[in-house]
């Protein structure tokens, strides 16, 4: 099996979050059966009536063993090229999706149909989700509703996002708040309208002061991260209010990024805090960082398998949030993360093949040789 022709394959099924992706996914049970997965397949229809399909394979018996986990949805294409296209030149494979991360679910195939369930001393997964680029919502269906995972979990989980072949033990996770003030509309010229955005005004004075206590008080950072601030943003929406009417809803928008041991829980309370205070609407969203000791079994075999001195962090988030409260878990892809959701997206077609081997070495470590 050819992991340049594979990822072709994927690459050439149109599977953008915001449609199905029953068609790639039917490709891949497939392919998965061909090579000895037993494939579950596991399904939903989102809000807007879209088939989301899930698959979760399994080859081997016995207990814990590895996973190799990744998704299948992209992005949107973008117009300015032919993302659905597939492309090889100068080394590098060209697509939407080739390196987030239809390269890295090949690399993981292929290094998988090199072993027969009969080599094999504990189990050995692969999961392909739905919805990654939409909150992560196929991990979560998953770890749910999957018969083949909850009836004996691996031990080892390996998240194939693109980390250019560097083992990654921890990623920011975030918070997104939104405040919102009501005003009524109404032209300048009568007097008679509140402006929204008079209203969130005073907020949006505090939360301006509060830039510079997230980026000078070492209470909210993290050296592990690059960098090693988190990343507090505000964006504003008045619903473009023309200039000679009051507007009557603005809502500020502000993110924050989550790190272990940078009192994140502590910088959320404090912008609902001042927003309850002003009498604004407040909702607040987060999701968890991820992290995983760097000398745990499963990092240590990542650096193993990549010849890598350490383990890394990123400062993006993964669909690890989700599985590490079943697995132990590490980031680990061929590919890098600034060429994905670009126009002319592409993976280094070198690197590609190392996955493959990269792969290959950890299935051989922790599911073949039966390693505690």
């Amino acid at each position: 099996m050819n992991v340049v022709e594979l990822t072709s394959q994927l690459v050439a099924f149109p599977s953008e979050t915001r449609h199905s992706n029953r068609a790639v996914s039917d490709f891949l049970q497939e392919v998965l059966q061909q090579v000895g997965f037993e494939v579950e397949r596991l399904s939903y229809i989102d809000a807007n009536g879209e088939e989301k399909v899930n698959l979760v394979g399994k080859k081997g018996q016995g207990e814990g063993g590895l996973g190799l986990f990744s998704h299948s949805d992209t992005v949107p294409g973008d117009a300015g090229w032919e993302p659905f296209v597939p492309v090889v030149r100068d080394g590098k494979l060209y697509g939407r999706g080739s390196c987030d991360m239809k390269g890295p679910l090949a690399a993981t195939i292929v290094a998988a149909s090199r072993f027969d369930a009969a080599q094999l001393t504990k189990p050995l997964f692969i999961a392909v989700t739905s919805d990654e680029e939409n909150g992560h919502v196929g991990s979560h269906f998953i770890v749910a509703e999957s018969r083949l995972l909850t009836g004996g979990w691996p031990d080892y989980c390996v998240v194939c996002e693109p980390s250019e072949l560097l083992p990654v033990y921890a990623h920011k996770g975030g918070a997104r708040i939104e405040v919102t003030a009501h005003g009524i509309a109404a032209h300048t010229s009568t007097d008679k309208g509140e402006s929204a955005n008079f209203k969130i005004a005073p907020f949006l004075a505090e939360m301006a002061e509060l830039v510079k206590v997230f980026r000078t008080d070492r209470r909210f950072q993290n050296d592990e991260f690059s960098p090693p601030t988190n990343g507090f943003n505000l964006v504003l929406n008045d619903g473009g209010a023309p200039a000679n009417v009051t507007a009557a809803k603005t809502v500020a928008t502000l993110g924050l990024r989550a790190m272990p041991n940078a009192a994140f829980e502590e910088a959320v309370a404090m912008v609902v805090d001042r927003a309850k205070a002003h009498n604004l609407e407040v909702d607040a969203r987060s999701f968890s960082y991820f992290a995983v000791a760097p000398d745990s079994p499963v990092v240590q075999a990542a650096c193993r398998a990549t010849g890598a001195p350490r383990a890394v962090t990123v400062p993006y988030g993964t669909e690890a949030v989700t599985y590490q409260p079943h697995m132990q878990s590490v980031v680990l892809g061929p590919g890098n993360i600034a060429q994905a959701h670009t126009v002319g997206e592409w993976i280094d077609i070198a690197q590609l093949a190392e996955g493959v081997e990269v792969y290959t070495r950890l299935i051989d470590e922790l599911c073949r040789t039966g390693a505690q």
